[in-house]
């Protein structure tokens, strides 16, 4: 079968609006390490990890003896309403390496359902359905979750059951807090914060969910602190603080395990999913007891932390903390970025280079404004797709590259992405200019 015959197959039974990268798609048949190969053969170095899900990268032999001993039970499924080990041991490392105090945790098969689940719970504990949110948000794509996101191209409906105020992101390149200082904008987006609460609620709000670093918006980050200055004025009105920590969470920002740790605050309820599962469907929040004990039914999860997923997320875990990957991170990072500020900066369509760790963006505009540019963003990200590198999209605009890749890519591998990443670049920009 060749790929064109897959594509067609693709667009005659699964629906339009799920997209597909590369002009050409492709298929991915087998992976190893960082690298991936698709259906023709050609090999990857992969800077995306399934949209940062494949933390630790691919075949790693931990994982798999992890999973493949799980199978040989013959025990699969049990659904949640009997005990499971994996599910109980792998409770007490999340809850241990949450910072939350009594900690409970509840799994789930996704970052969609975790936000879901924090919602349901905030506003039970709080008995309202107000709820503040960021600008250029994105916390997935269930009913409540898509209402609480701030990202236009992500919300399919205009529907909502939830009662939302907004907030400024604390973006650097644009909007209302880009005007000022950097030493300023905290302040400001506490005078936000006020001001929101005072017009546009009722007082009686359930809580604030974040992201320390907005991940489909582009990876675009607040200033360090900020969260902790929001939650000072929280705190005074009894509102609860959910960190959605789906994309920053376990150390791939290199510099802390979570990404709220950076403001010097702790949450009330935490959201995690992706790269715990490293493929595996696998996520869930965790929060203080008195908290996360509010839902008034019976709830349960199907799915969620079943016997096969818990498997792997013991051992992900495991291997996160055996290797000391978030180091690894910051070192491997800091190559990325530092080479990324020699070879790009310069450019007259490179805006800003932009994020921690394993976790990096370069948005791209027009030259001399700040408009963004999405066409020049294709032309780099098929660039980097034609010199063997894997490389994501997003931004609020369309604009930015992102990249996530394994918490396990060598020193080597990342001069390699460097060097392809950074010749896509300057050719992509050249040939705009010529154009």
């Amino acid at each position: 079968m060749t790929s064109d015959d897959l594509l067609a197959r693709h667009r005659a039974v699964l629906p339009s609006w799920m997209p597909l990268y590369y002009a050409e798609p492709i298929e991915l048949v087998a992976g190893s390490g960082r690298r991936v190969t698709d259906a023709q053969g050609r090999s990857y170095l992969d800077f995306f990890g399934g949209v940062l899900t494949n933390m630790i990268g691919y075949d790693i032999p931990e994982i798999r003896e992890a999973v493949e001993r799980q199978l040989r039970t013959g025990v699969v499924h049990t659904s949640t309403l009997y005990l499971i080990r994996q599910q109980v041991e792998l409770a007490e490392k999340v809850a241990r390496l949450s910072g939350i105090p009594d900690a409970r945790v509840f799994f789930t098969n996704s970052g969609t359902e975790a936000n879901e689940a924090a919602l349901l719970v905030a506003t039970n504990h709080r008995r309202s359905h107000q709820i503040l949110a960021v600008r250029n948000s994105y916390h997935g794509r269930s009913y409540a979750a898509m209402g609480v996101t701030g990202n236009r191209n992500w919300t399919a409906s205009a529907l909502n059951p939830l009662q939302v105020a907004w907030l400024h992101s604390g973006e650097r390149l644009r909007g209302l807090l880009a005007r000022l200082p950097e030493a300023d904008r905290i302040d400001a987006a506490v005078e936000d914060l006020r001001e929101v609460l005072d017009t546009q609620t009722s007082g009686q709000v359930a809580c604030l969910i974040a992201e320390p670093i907005q991940g489909v918006g582009g990876f675009v980050a607040p200033p360090d602190g900020l969260l902790a200055a929001w939650k000072k004025v929280l705190d005074e009105h009894g509102i609860l603080l959910i960190s959605d920590e789906v994309q920053t969470g376990w150390g791939r920002t290199g510099e802390h395990f979570w990404g709220y740790q950076a403001h010097g605050v702790t949450p009330d309820l935490l959201t995690f999913a992706k790269g715990v599962g490293n493929g595996f469907a696998l996520a869930g929040v965790v929060g203080r007891a008195e908290v996360l004990e509010s839902v008034p039914a019976i709830s349960f999860s199907t799915f969620g932390g079943n016997p096969v997923s818990t498997a792997a997320g013991n051992a992900v875990l495991d291997y996160l903390r055996d290797h000391d990957l978030q180091a690894n991170a910051a070192r491997v990072g800091a190559i990325l970025a530092d080479g990324l500020r020699a070879g790009v900066a310069d450019l007259d369509g490179v805006a800003e280079l932009r994020g921690k760790g394993l976790m990096l963006a370069v948005e791209f505009v027009r030259p001399g404004t700040t408009e963004p540019d999405p066409v020049l963003t294709s032309r780099v990200f098929e660039a980097c797709r034609a010199g063997g590198l894997l490389v994501g999209k997003g931004g609020l605009y369309g604009n930015v590259v992102r990249m996530g890749p394994p918490l396990t890519l060598t020193e080597e591998e990342a001069r390699e992405g460097l060097a392809i990443l950074v010749d896509a670049i300057r050719c992509a920009v050249a040939a705009e200019a010529a154009r």
